[in-house]
């Protein structure tokens, strides 16, 4: 597993029952997550100081219980780069934690090529556009939710890139990316964060497992002839790491391609499966 071991400012506290306890800078919150099947607390006293607990309803989705006095949007750090936070509905703070390992990782290989230009697909609030500008790459930000393009703009903001090469379009990933092979646009890099599920504006159904082969092949035709790298993240917990390395194999030039989970440490020493990344790069 591949987890972010330097947080500060995040810390996944403990964990049971279905929930999991975390500390958000100074806020804490306690959240479902559907890997955590056991049933034993390791810090009893912990999960009495919440701010807010996320309830599920019956009939689906849910609401923050909010106990104590949280604040409606706060900011955390991660190294140099810094975060807007707030809790959403759907359980969602608008930042994955984890993803922190991933961040890491690109910006060790983009800060060897300054200027590389970096297409970042499903892009949600922008963690990765945020790390892959500060790491001196030129990014093209792609996301359907006009609000999470906004939101990553107020992250881009945090961490003082705000005059750095961003590009942010508010569109559907796939015909934008259709609309760029048209053009004959490059990218370095490529990262996408695909849904599980999802509908297109006309109504087109995105299901990973069926769409993710013919997605990364068309996605590879925008890879310059000098690429660093191309990433995947998945939560689907039906596709295996070892299925998006075979899927990276097999449809990108010859490289060198990982796969494997990606996780978060807990408190209570043990680690919190959070999904499963596979990245490509240039073989040396």
């Amino acid at each position: 597993m591949w987890a972010c071991e330097d947080w500060k400012d995040y810390e996944c506290i403990d964990t049971c029952d279905g929930m999991k306890l975390e500390r958000w800078g100074n806020v804490i919150l306690s959240r479902p997550d559907p890997q955590v099947i056991w049933k034993k607390k390791c810090n009893e006293n912990a999960w009495k100081n919440a701010n807010a607990v996320y309830n599920r309803a019956s009939t689906g989705g849910g609401s923050w219980d909010y106990v104590r006095k949280t604040p409606d949007r706060w900011e955390i750090s991660y190294k140099h780069l810094t975060f807007n936070i707030k809790t959403m509905g759907f359980k969602h703070t608008g930042l994955f934690p984890e993803q922190a390992v991933n961040w890491d990782w690109m910006a060790e290989k983009l800060k060897k090529r300054p200027g590389a230009n970096v297409l970042n697909l499903f892009a949600y609030t922008g963690g990765a556009t945020v790390a892959c500008s500060a790491a001196g790459a030129n990014v093209c930000h792609v996301d359907a939710s006009k609000g999470m393009v906004a939101w990553a703009k107020e992250n881009a903001q945090s961490s003082h890139l705000e005059d750095n090469y961003i590009r942010y379009i508010v569109d559907d990933c796939m015909k934008f990316v259709e609309r760029e092979i048209r053009r004959g646009k490059k990218y370095d890099a490529i990262i996408m964060d695909p849904p599980s599920y999802g509908r297109g504006p006309g109504g087109e159904v995105w299901k990973l497992e069926e769409c993710l082969w013919d997605f990364v092949e068309r996605c590879a035709l925008l890879l310059s002839d000098d690429p660093v790298f191309f990433l995947i993240n998945s939560y689907t917990t039906g596709l295996q790491p070892a299925v998006m390395k075979n899927i990276l194999e097999l449809a990108l030039p010859q490289g060198r391609v990982t796969a494997d989970e990606i996780g978060l440490p807990v408190s209570s020493g043990i680690y919190l499966p959070c999904g499963a990344t596979a990245r490509w790069e240039k073989a040396e």
